[in-house]
Formats: C-alpha cells, structure tokens, sequence
C-alpha cells in the first residue's frame, strides 16, 4: 500500500511540474487565440493562417483544440489589448499574424510566463515567443523566371505595401528570378505603405500597367485591389503570394507562392506538448514543403514546358544549396 500511494504522489508531483513549465500533453485541450491584421476571408495573409489553424484543429479534432480569432487589428495598440485578454482568459497560444505585432508581444509575453506568443514574419524568438519565418525569396525567385520569361513588354511591376520585412525578401528574389532569364527587363517596385490599402494598391497597380507593364506580383492583403485592376486588362497576369488567389481573377491570377501554415502551427502545438512553450524559430521553406507554387490550371497552357521545366529544376537547385538568393544585409 505504501508503494502504491508513493505511486500516486510522485504521479501528482510530476504533473504539477509539468504544469507549471507548461507542458500540454496530447490528451489535453488546447486553446489558440488568432490575431489577424485583416479578415479571415482576405485571400491573402489572414485567410491563409486562419485556413491553418483550422486545418490544425479538423486534425486533432475541435474537443482538443478551441480556436478564436480576432479581426482587422493591424494597429498594434488595438492587437495589444485583444492579446492581453486572450493571455488572461487563459488561452495557451496566442499568435499575432503580423511583423507589426513583435514589440507588443515582446512586453505582454513576459506577463504570461506560461502562455505561448507567436508572430511573424520574424526570426526573434523568446523564452515563450515563437517566431515563424517565410523564406518568400524563394518562391519569388520561382515566380520571376516565369514573369521573365513570358513579359513580352520587358516591364514588369511590383505593387508592395511597407518596405520592410517579408515584403523586400519577396521582391528581391522576385527581382533576381527575372534578371536570371531576362537581364533586359525592367523590373517597377511601388510601395502603398500600408499592409492593407486595397485601393492604393489598385492605384499603383492600374498606374504600372498604364507605363507597359504586362505582369505584376505584390505581397499583402492589399494585393485584392491589384488583382481586380488587372484583371480589368485583358492579356495582363498577377503572380500571387501567401496562397491560390486565382479565384479573385480565374483568367488574371496565373501562379502563386502559397504558405503551408497548418504544420507551423501543429509544430506549435507539439512544441507545447513537448514542454517547450517558445524559444524556437520556425522556418518555412521550399526544402520542408513550408512553401509551395500553386499554378491556375485554368491558365497552364500559357507557362511553356520548358519554362516550368526550368522553373522546377530550379526549385532543386535551392532546395540543394546550389542556387543562393541574396537578401539585403
């Protein structure tokens, strides 16, 4: 008998340690709170990790994971107060699906020492912050092979939004891609200066075209404005980011670098289990399947075989170190 409750209490003690370095095993529910710049329904950043952490929870099964989601908070301050309450509600990872978002995360994490944050894009993690890193070069190098090889105008334009972060990863690879093909094309980079500015970024878009552009890319949720502007031109195309926006423009929309966030995200989750509540910087890249070329099936016939011939030995090329898309210092 006294083997058996020395049993029991040991057992008690190890799940109050557990507990207390916020270990969450796999038999226990977990909550995720989603902090989103835009909405849900953007076809483009937002949707893309809301798509993700539904994704997580149809797997693990929603009496496992309970979600909720707030939305159009790209002003930081406003995201601070969502966060702080999903932390105080008891919610056990709390991502902020947005670079803007490091700052807040980085005082409210240390409030919440059992709590798990997460943003991106970004690369600074802490002792319970996540960080989670698109490498968009890639995809954007992909992505200016085909817009180098099929511009029959040699202009090309770029409808960004802030010329910081992930954005200038997509257009320097992006840039580089054309170059690599096509060292006469003229590649045109805007900025809105905003992640969110549809109709300036219909604007900038409707603006290149005007100038002889005949393809143009962009990253944001924005980037819904710059399609529909060019999908008003006909013979004009839009390579995509963050996922398949063909739907907005069938005819328009003929690629896109799309982002696997659903193994972010349960990566996430079995970290927690594990007993590791952040610390680790999460990478995706064309090598771990993070990131992926959607091409319009509606549209395959415009790419020639050999250029997505090109295109996919490229791909190997990177996955293998061969090829090397240098980014800024």
């Amino acid at each position: 008998m006294k083997k058996v409750a020395l049993s029991v209490v040991l057992i008690m003690v190890l799940a109050m340690l557990l507990s207390a370095c916020g270990t969450q095993t796999a038999s226990q529910k977990i909550k995720i709170a989603l902090v989103l710049p835009s909405t849900v329904d953007d076809l483009s950043w937002s949707q893309g990790m809301t798509e993700g952490v539904k994704a997580v929870q149809k797997e693990l099964g929603e009496d496992k994971v309970e979600v909720a989601i707030s939305e159009r908070l790209g002003n930081p301050t406003d995201a601070a107060a969502a966060v702080r309450q999903y932390a105080s509600q008891g919610y056990d990872l709390i991502i902020a699906h947005g670079s803007q978002y490091q700052s807040i995360l980085d005082e409210i994490a240390k409030e919440f020492p059992k709590t798990s944050f997460a943003y991106g894009t970004g690369y600074q993690a802490h002792d319970n912050i996540f960080a989670y890193d698109p490498q968009s070069q890639e995809g954007a190098y992909l992505q200016g092979i085909i817009a180098g090889k099929l511009t029959k105008s040699n202009i090309i334009g770029i409808v960004g939004p802030i010329e910081a972060g992930d954005a200038i990863k997509y257009n320097v690879g992006f840039q580089q891609g054309v170059k690599s093909v096509n060292p006469n094309a003229d590649v045109r980079v805007a900025y809105t200066g905003s992640f969110g500015d549809i109709a300036k970024a219909s604007e900038l878009a409707k603006a290149q075209i005007d100038a002889g552009a005949d393809i143009l890319t962009g990253t944001a949720q924005q980037t819904v404005g710059a399609i529909k502007a060019c999908a008003e031109k006909p013979g004009i195309y839009w390579l995509g980011n963050d996922m398949d926006q063909s739907s907005i423009a069938p005819d328009t929309v003929l690629t896109a670098q799309a982002y696997n966030w659903k193994d972010v995200v349960m990566q996430m989750v079995k970290f927690r289990q594990e007993g590791k509540i952040g610390g680790e910087h999460l990478v995706l890249s064309l090598g771990n399947g993070g990131i992926q070329i959607v091409v319009n099936q509606k549209l395959a016939n415009v790419i020639p075989a050999d250029v997505m011939a090109l295109v996919e030995q490229t791909k190997k090329d990177i996955i293998a170190g061969k090829l090397t898309i240098e980014l800024p210092k």
